[in-house]
């Protein structure tokens, strides 16, 4: 659908939803598997709660502090509230007909169903049946609406039944409403034993329940029951000044992110008008924050249909990634490091690489020291065992930990006092500011002195998602480096002021500056007619200084390509102000989700990698690091096989227009589509034929050779 921008700006909010509608079209994509597909619609319903909880609640915020000020596209609050409002209805109804009319009969066909208790044959009702006396009745608690029960204060995205009942008083016929909420300790699908080959049968434990109701209001004429759904607003509301402890603050405000204000209230289709005003009143809200569904609330739940190795037919090929082939087979990775730089391209070579370092610097009698920035580990257990471990054997160990990685706080607070408890110098960074910096230092005593070894990163530690997300490291020991991430672990845990960095660019200090110094170097450049050139990858891009400088560096003549995987706020192609400027979007199997810099520089290229999007928060209020590329042969990596390779994509990829629309990028007529990521997998699956592991019948595509230098060359 068009939408008519009157300023050089689009709506950041409205722009996030346009990246949700792309993931949205994966689930509509029938050249895709089912199940991955069935994935993609629980992401974008995942992503919306989200949304929600953040960005509409911020507005909310806004609205009903009289904020009057109007965002770079124009909007005050009020406007864009309501401009959000109605881009989320037409999403709600197209992801739910996305389910009933395309997802769920495809299901249906390979044996994967959706059943009502009541349309059970008798063996399976009496399974379920005994389910629910075993398994669910114990912990359901229903709950009266009257003027001894106040409503009750129902969690934030829980599964709630409002049931309408009537009871005999007095000879009279009495109508009482309750509340019956889902435990979230219960799966929400119930799975039927299988008694018919590979077919596997659902029920939804909502259904379930519903099912039983007399069985919880005995007495009773249960006249109807409806599903719905709060969402509340999460933000934590911290003040950092008046703090003693940030552990025990967020603590203490992930109890109260469970009642927040809701922000917004889903019901079934076919909840009557008088409930739903009902509950509109008791959670405040009004008929804009009202989303009525035709489906199952909460599909996020659904995603449980894809967990197992069942149906492999309709999942993606498997992938297991290999490890970088400087790494392969290699005892000692310090010595790799010591020789040359080694770059990282997850998911498409092993993280496992990472934490074998570290595993390894926890065992090796020669590390003295290990510190390293922890935003969104998942606690995985051999990572922060190797930092456990290395306690034990006498080094010295710090772990710079983030809290507040939204949705993360409470898995966050439970290993950092494990990591406290084991003896690891547990700090929680500076005041104020959100530390997601990537980084990793060890500290070794060599044969020939100290030498200090370097991680860097676009991604977080955390193997799980080290499988899903397209993420960069670079493992080094230059000295340069080495002396920055020094200064900046003594930064973040010590008391001093910011010094500058040698190679690291580094917010809230100077990585805002020194970006725009790039960029508009690079209009220099063209406008003294030397080579001249921005390829940008990113999450997303909001800061108006940024983008206005891309402005001018288009008025140069710089032609400038942007991937940017969520919000842009930028408007491409627009005659006189943004003619040279490209920007694509790609969705995929994996998350894009590393970030890239390359500039020209008059044809002395230099290459940037790091941990911040272009948004004022990034640049503002976070502790971030973009560092450079310094190997020749990285560079040209990173520029050839990787940028280049994602700028080809015509298979995943979708352009920007002008209007604020995306369409799908179409190769040259006759030839195949081409999907970065499917080449990124065949290429490491050609490591892999090198070495015998992989059949011929493997495609192949051009690879950049990374010639080795001599053990002892200097470096520069």
């Amino acid at each position: 659908m068009k939408r008519i921008i009157q300023n050089h700006f689009f709506n950041r909010e409205l722009s996030w939803l346009d990246f949700n509608q792309r993931v949205l079209d994966e689930a509509s994509d029938s050249s895709i598997p089912l199940l991955e597909r069935v994935k993609f619609f629980c992401i974008t319903c995942s992503n919306l709660d989200e949304f929600f909880e953040v960005r509409v609640a911020g507005l909310k915020q806004q609205i009903e502090s009289n904020v009057v000020d109007r965002s770079n596209d124009g909007l005050t609050a009020t406007e864009c509230f309501r401009a959000v409002t109605r881009r989320v209805r037409r999403m709600v109804e197209e992801q739910y007909r996305c389910w009933r009319e395309d997802l769920l009969p495809a299901l249906s066909r390979h044996g994967i169903r959706f059943v009502e208790p009541e349309d059970l044959k008798p063996e399976d009702r009496h399974w379920l049946n005994n389910y629910y006396h075993n398994e669910v009745r114990p912990v359901l608690t229903p709950l009266a609406i009257d003027p001894a029960h106040p409503f009750p204060q129902l969690l934030n995205k829980s599964l709630n039944t409002i049931v309408q009942l009537e009871i005999v008083q007095g000879g009279q016929r009495v109508r009482h409403l309750a509340v019956v909420q889902t435990p979230r300790v219960l799966p929400r699908l119930v799975p039927l034993p299988r008694r018919e080959g590979k077919d596997q049968h659902y029920v939804l434990l909502g259904r379930l329940i519903g099912s039983y109701l007399a069985d919880l209001f005995p007495g009773t004429a249960i006249l109807g029951y409806w599903h719905f759904r709060v969402t509340r607003n999460s933000e934590l509301y911290i003040d950092e000044e008046e703090m003693d402890n940030l552990l025990k603050a967020v603590e203490s405000e992930l109890h109260n992110r469970r009642r927040g204000d809701a922000v917004r209230l889903e019901v079934e289709k076919d909840t009557p008008p008088p409930v739903r005003n009902a509950l509109l009143a008791t959670l405040h809200l009004t008929e804009e924050d009202l989303y009525v569904v035709d489906g199952p609330l909460n599909p996020t739940r659904l995603m449980a249909v894809c967990e197992g190795d069942h149906s492999p037919e309709l999942r993606f090929p498997p992938f297991v990634a290999t490890a970088a082939p400087l790494l392969k087979d290699q005892p000692d990775l310090f010595a790799v490091v010591r020789e040359r730089d080694v770059l990282l391209h997850h998911p498409f070579e092993q993280f496992e690489s990472v934490v074998g370092l570290l595993e390894q610097a926890a065992k090796d009698p020669l590390v003295l020291a290990i510190k390293m920035t922890l935003y969104r580990s998942g606690g995985d257990a051999r990572l922060v065992g190797a930092l456990m471990h290395a306690v034990k054997t006498g080094k010295q160990v710090t772990a710079v930990v983030e809290l507040r990685a939204r949705f993360d706080e409470a898995n966050n607070i439970q290993w950092a006092r494990q990591l406290e408890e084991a003896g690891v110098h547990v700090v929680y960074g500076l005041v104020g500011y959100k530390i997601h910096a990537k980084m990793a230092l060890i500290v070794r005593r060599d044969e020939d002195g100290i030498r200090r070894y370097v991680h860097l990163g676009t991604g977080n530690y955390n193997a799980t998602t080290a499988r899903f997300y397209t993420d960069i490291g670079l493992l080094t020991s230059r000295t340069e480096f080495g002396e920055d991430a020094t200064n900046l672990f003594n930064l973040l845990t010590g008391v001093c002021q910011f010094q500058g960095m040698r190679k690291f660019l580094v917010a809230p200090f100077d990585l805002h500056s020194r970006l725009l110094h790039l960029i508009r170097r690079e209009a220099d450049h063209a406008r003294s007619g030397l080579g001249a050139r921005i390829i940008a990858k990113m999450n997303s891009l909001v800061d108006r200084d940024v983008i206005e400088a891309l402005y001018d560096a288009s008025k140069a003549g710089v032609k400038v390509d942007l991937i940017v995987r969520g919000t842009c706020a930028l408007r491409p192609g627009v005659k006189g102000l943004s003619d040279n400027i490209r920007v694509r979007s790609i969705v995929g199997r994996f998350l894009e989700h590393s970030r890239i810099l390359f500039f020209e520089n008059a044809c002395q290229p230099e290459v940037y990698l790091g941990s911040a999007d272009w948004m004022p928060r990034n640049f503002f209020r976070r502790i971030e690091i973009m560092f450079p590329v310094e190997d020749g042969n990285l560079k040209d990596r990173i520029r050839h096989q990787i940028l280049e390779t994602m700028l080809s994509d015509t298979a995943r990829a979708r352009e920007l227009l002008p209007s604020g629309e995306y369409r799908r990028v179409s190769g040259p007529r006759g030839k195949a589509a081409r999907d970065s990521q499917v080449e990124f997998i065949a290429l490491s699956r050609e490591k892999k034929i090198a070495t015998g592991k992989v059949s011929k019948g493997v495609a192949r595509y051009p690879q950049v050779k990374l010639a080795r230098k001599p053990r002892n060359a200097e470096r520069k």
